[in-house]
């Protein structure tokens, strides 16, 4: 059964999900419907939202290494994995997808912060406020169903970059929260350094 989230909504994985231990976040996205330009308008680049994942330790990025994206494919510990970039969001379902797989990620990590930022924004001139029908969702691997669904339908107009949710561990259980903060970060670099 899937659970639409608000901001601030915390969801306990393992109540609620007994067992699990595999999990996808999906991430997607589509352009808002462009007004159209005149003859000698140049054609815009497509928006391309990037997700990624941060690999905390004790609330802190400790590592570039701990940061999942399209460069970064894969942690060290096979944990969490990123799918590949999608750099225009077309298509039905998810346009990005990263998979984690709670029991090997080790004991030192306490939080997997989730992010989504638009690539090369700033050079671009684009913002959320271009985009529509974004979401993020957790799916549990075990059988393909959907927890939770996050729908980013708020007016996040100027912002570039967006704190989405984060998976953490507390007494000993995985919750997932639902942060879906907007900033102007430029680029993931300035989000992670959020972190460190």
């Amino acid at each position: 059964m899937s659970v639409s989230l608000q901001k601030g909504q915390k969801v306990s994985l393992s109540k609620e999900h007994a067992g699990l231990s595999k999990m996808m976040v999906g991430l997607g996205w589509d352009e808002a419907q462009k007004a159209k330009g005149g003859f000698f308008a140049s054609k815009p680049k497509p928006i391309d939202c990037d997700a990624s994942a941060l690999l905390l330790k004790n609330g802190r990025l400790c590592d570039k290494s701990d940061i999942i994206y399209f460069g970064n494919l894969g942690h060290k510990t096979g944990a969490v994995q990123h799918m590949g970039d999608n750099l225009t969001g077309a298509g039905d379902g998810d346009d990005e997808q990263i998979l984690v797989d709670l029991g090997q990620i080790p004991a030192e990590y306490d939080r997997i912060v989730i992010v989504v930022n638009i690539y090369q924004a700033v050079q671009r001139k684009q913002h959320f406020g271009m985009i529509q029908n974004a979401f993020i969702r957790l799916v549990d691997q075990r059988n393909n169903s959907e927890m939770c669904k996050y729908n980013l339908t708020d007016n996040y107009s100027g912002m570039t970059a967006m704190i989405f949710g984060e998976i953490y561990r507390h007494n000993g259980e995985w919750k997932f929260s639902a942060v879906g903060q907007g900033t102007t970060d430029p680029g993931l670099g300035e989000l992670a350094n959020r972190y460190v």
